[in-house]
């Protein structure tokens, strides 16, 4: 499974600030249960990073068991969302970002332009 293939996710969440990234799954699950508020056997994917943010950890439940998903990048950083610790929910086009190495908040988005034809 890729992180990009969301076919069987219902959210993506992120838990901004910084996690050990030594927890297991069930050190990651009671963070989602006991800080976040939210149910770790949904079918929602739960994403993790540590300080140097050159690794993240996701947590999905799969009606069976946890799977526990593991990234690390050879070379660049995460941009992760460091301002709270809070679980932020993100939609598959800020995960794209996030994968990419680029920030879930882009400031501004080129739009398509339709010219108008001058008979």
């Amino acid at each position: 499974m890729s992180l990009l293939d969301l076919s069987s996710v219902s959210a993506v969440y992120l838990a901004c600030g910084y996690t050990d990234m030594r927890r297991s799954i069930d050190g990651l699950a009671a963070i989602v249960e006991q800080q976040f508020r939210l149910d770790p056997f949904s079918r929602a994917l739960f994403l993790f990073c540590g300080r140097r943010a050159d690794r993240i950890k996701g947590l999905l439940w799969e009606g069976d068991g946890f799977l526990l998903l593991y990234k690390r990048l050879e070379g660049g950083r995460f941009q992760w969302p460091r301002d709270s610790a809070e679980a932020k929910r993100i939609t598959p086009q800020q995960l794209r970002w996030l994968m990419e190495g680029l920030s879930i908040e882009q400031k501004t988005a080129i739009h398509e332009i339709h010219p108008v034809l001058c008979s």
